[in-house]
């Protein structure tokens, strides 16, 4: 694709947000009453729907993670009301703190007892400060941990959910052992004698990601993102420009596709036209398919061979044969 159709699609892409953005706005207005908005409403839901198939026929990179970071893209607490039943959140590391930044708890899955813990950004302004919109510090990575040591000891599954640009690079984060805190939760996760299913919703950012990322099976979503760093300061160390953001994404083979293709994922789901924002309870449906199924394969083996084959998942991992 030349560099202008690529340009020329991201411009739609950033039309189609906008748009979206327009319409919550005015139903905002027309839920409050007072001026009749409806016309344009429906003027605007027309364009969009026009607008939509042209968008997504010239997907590129960038615009893979512009739709990972949409404001409105479910959340891993969004998934965990569709999917699960009874959820009970469990808080702090047992050391310093509870890190909002990760939600950990127990559930069930049609019927069957899980752990589940990920990335959760935050809705509103407020929120989304309280939990550093997704980027954990060490005692969220140790909690997590904690739940699921606690899971093996329980004899449940994992799921797990990456939604974050990556972990906390804050000082404080440093001082308490941020890198430390992720390398012993990927040595304990690839020892855990339970099945681990692991799902990329929206960004799936460098080290903050794998910290819970180490599964038997791996799925992301179509229009997510995995990458060993954000293609903006990716370009902003190598070039000096972080504008060339866009340029840094196809490098950087950050895609679902790229991610299927590189064996560090073994499935994409696929999402709604115009993104798992447009359909909340139609994506949660796919991703819990997606779940039973890896589990019903997982159920299969026993221990040995599951940490085996877990094991060779990840050694495979950047080989070149």
């Amino acid at each position: 694709m030349s560099n202008r159709r690529q340009q020329a699609g991201g411009d739609r892409l950033g039309l189609l947000l906008e748009l979206e953005r327009n319409l919550r706005e005015l139903r905002r207005l027309q839920r409050r009453g007072g001026t009749d908005l409806r016309e344009k409403i429906v003027d605007l839901e027309r364009r969009k729907d026009e607008l939509t198939p042209r968008v997504f026929a010239e997907l590129r990179a960038w615009d893979c993670v512009a739709l990972a970071r949409h404001d409105e893209r479910p959340y891993t607490l969004d998934y965990v009301s569709a999917i699960f039943d009874d959820f009970i959140e469990l808080h702090g590391d047992r050391r310093h703190r509870d890190d909002p930044a990760i939600v950990a708890g127990l559930a069930l899955l049609d019927g069957r007892p899980v752990v589940v813990a990920g990335h959760q950004k935050g809705r509103t302004a407020r929120e989304r400060t309280q939990r550093n919109f997704g980027m954990a510090h060490p005692e969220g990575y140790r909690k997590a941990l904690r739940v699921m040591r606690l899971a093996a000891k329980l004899g449940h599954p994992i799921i797990t959910f990456l939604d974050t640009p990556g972990a906390a690079c804050l000082e404080e984060a440093e001082a308490r052992g941020i890198s430390e805190a992720i390398a012993v939760n990927q040595r304990e996760m690839s020892r855990l004698p339970v099945p681990i299913v692991v799902v990329v919703i929206g960004e799936g950012g460098s080290g903050g990601a794998i910290g819970l990322g180490v599964g038997d099976h791996v799925a992301m979503l179509q229009y997510a993102y995995y990458s060993v760093i954000t293609p903006e300061a990716c370009a902003a160390i190598l070039w000096r420009d972080g504008e060339r953001k866009a340029e840094m994404a196809e490098a950087l083979k950050l895609t679902a596709a790229d991610a299927l293709e590189l064996g560090v994922v073994d499935e994409i789901i696929p999402e709604p036209v115009g993104g798992a924002h447009r359909a909340y309870t139609e994506m949660a449906s796919r991703v819990n398919g997606s779940i039973t199924r890896a589990l019903q394969e997982l159920d299969r083996l026993d221990t040995e061979e599951l940490l085996q084959r877990r094991y060779d998942k990840f050694m495979r991992m950047g080989r070149m044969d």
